[in-house]
């Protein structure tokens, strides 16, 4: 398989990442940005902001440029248009971003499947 394309795919885009507090989608991240460095920005959703201190411990010293390409955004999936606010989305729906990628998951482990 030719991972140069996929690379590639992600090289001056940015990219809605949401779930990016969780195991999976804190490993896109770290990989995103260790791989791609050329990614034009990562809008996260988060609901809290303990993703800056896993990529200050894994980037140390290069944090600081590592940062100017992520932009938190305080949301919640559940919430209609991710519970942000109208400029917002307006920015990132028309200007900016390229991609979404949905690692979101439940922290609920006592719902049914068959709801």
């Amino acid at each position: 398989m030719d991972t140069t394309a996929i690379v590639g795919c992600f090289r001056n885009r940015s990219i809605l990442i949401t779930g990016s507090t969780g195991y999976l989608g804190k490993l896109l991240v770290e990989k995103m940005l260790r791989v791609q460095p050329e990614v034009r920005k990562l809008y996260l959703l988060i609901v809290d902001n303990d993703l800056f201190d896993v990529l200050r411990e894994q980037h140390g010293a290069d944090f600081q440029s590592v940062k100017n390409k992520i932009r938190p955004l305080a949301g919640d999936m559940s919430k209609e248009n991710f519970g942000l606010g109208s400029s917002e989305i307006v920015h990132m729906s028309l200007q900016d971003v390229d991609a979404i990628v949905n690692s979101a998951a439940t922290t609920n482990f006592y719902i049914t499947l068959f709801a």
